[in-house]
């Protein structure tokens, strides 16, 4: 019997098409479908990591906000995309990776039946959570365009103002955005932002993925906008960026006169974090070479290279981010039936966007952060085996 909080959560769907992709021997499977990368961590994170193994420290539940060095990292950090000083010891937070502490602010912030505002399609994920929260989703539909000169997706303004309502309590929006590689610019975060301060609402802000950009976009923070300092919650980790998968280290920061409610989530929820994995994040974040661009420029091309071989099909361009949609239902094949016949036919891994938002229900995903061009070399082939089209 399920209980109440989990009777409209339907998952995610990547664990039971990885499960699927893992079942077969002996066959050369395109493992599109989950969010992993092959390219490697920082090396001076890997070393620290090695060292803290040995740390005594490290193996520890102390402090249980994070290490020090490690919060103030962050903020430094912080200070390079916003401009703004915030205090490690009050105002940064470590979390057991980046959706650990987006929970941990939901379960800070809301009341049962509170309105959070996401966008359409967004990361299941992250309804998941505000339903955990025990909050209601709100969406604002993203718009898409298959010309593969022009924007991408665009935040439909209109949507989002009809998504706004006199219970919306959040704005929890990710840019890069998982899983359409959606990018706001800077008029769509000056309408959201605009929406907080009307309604005196919260932004929550996933920042998991702001510097993988492609074609030249900047990055936009928006609690350095007009007034929103004092009320956007940043929650990052090294998960994408550094392409550090396994640590399961995240922060979160935000204002200080709420950061006490969040400290006591996270103190009855995860307790603490990984104690070897903080050392190398720390070092991550410090390096002189963090490897970021190198690795955006790989992943652009990957996904340069995916726009081209599939350009007669109605994909969508990411502008960030490491996946891209296919709207498979132009075409006459529901999606959980297109990502079947291409695992079956194709030998693609790929997993349908159902419970990814209202609209997300049309597209299959492409995750081109794990394989390399060379891999991808005959995707059009195993498409047209798999599709017939």
């Amino acid at each position: 019997m399920t209980v109440s909080r989990l009777r409209n959560i339907p998952g995610i769907g990547v664990d039971r098409m990885g499960d699927a992709a893992d079942a077969p021997k002996n066959r050369n499977i395109l493992r599109l479908e989950n969010l992993d990368t092959d390219l490697r961590p920082p090396a001076e994170a890997i070393r620290r990591t090695h060292e803290a193994v040995d740390d005594d420290d490290a193996n520890s539940y102390l402090p249980f906000t994070g290490q020090t060095a490690l919060r103030q990292a962050v903020v430094a950090r912080m200070k390079q995309s916003t401009g703004i000083d915030y205090d490690a010891g009050s105002e940064c937070i470590i979390s057991a990776g980046g959706l650990a502490g987006i929970l941990n602010v939901l379960l800070s912030i809301l009341e049962p039946g509170d309105e959070v505002v996401l966008t359409d399609p967004t990361y299941a994920g992250l309804i998941n959570r505000v339903l955990l929260a025990g909050g209601v989703p709100k969406f604002a539909r993203l718009l898409p365009s298959t010309d593969a000169s022009a924007d991408g997706w665009r935040l439909d303004l209109e949507s989002l103002a009809s998504a706004v309502g006199p219970r919306t309590r959040a704005f929890l929006i990710m840019s890069p955005s998982m899983p359409s590689g959606f990018v706001a610019n800077e008029t769509e975060w000056h309408a959201i932002a605009e929406h907080c301060r009307r309604t005196d609402a919260w932004l929550v802000y996933d920042a998991a993925m702001e510097r993988i950009l492609f074609d030249g976009h900047n990055v936009i923070h928006p609690a350095s906008l007009p007034e929103m300092r004092e009320r956007t919650f940043t929650v990052g980790s090294v998960s994408k960026e550094y392409r550090m998968i396994g640590w399961r280290v995240g922060w979160i920061v935000g204002p200080e006169r709420v950061m006490n409610d969040v400290r006591l989530t996270s103190l009855s929820n995860v307790v603490c974090q990984v104690g070897i994995g903080m050392p190398g994040a720390t070092a991550a974040l410090t390096c002189a070479d963090d490897g970021v661009a190198q690795a955006v420029a790989v992943w652009q091309a990957r996904r340069d290279f995916l726009l081209n071989a599939l350009r007669d099909l109605p994909v969508v361009r990411p502008d960030g981010g490491w996946s891209l949609l296919i709207d498979t239902t132009q075409f006459g094949i529901a999606p959980p039936d297109a990502s079947r016949l291409l695992l079956e036919k194709g030998e693609v891994a790929a997993t349908p966007m159902n419970g990814w938002g209202p609209q997300a229900q049309r597209y299959l995903r492409f995750v081109f952060a794990n394989e390399s061009v060379e891999r991808l070399t005959d995707i059009r082939e195993r498409v047209r085996a798999a599709w017939s089209i």
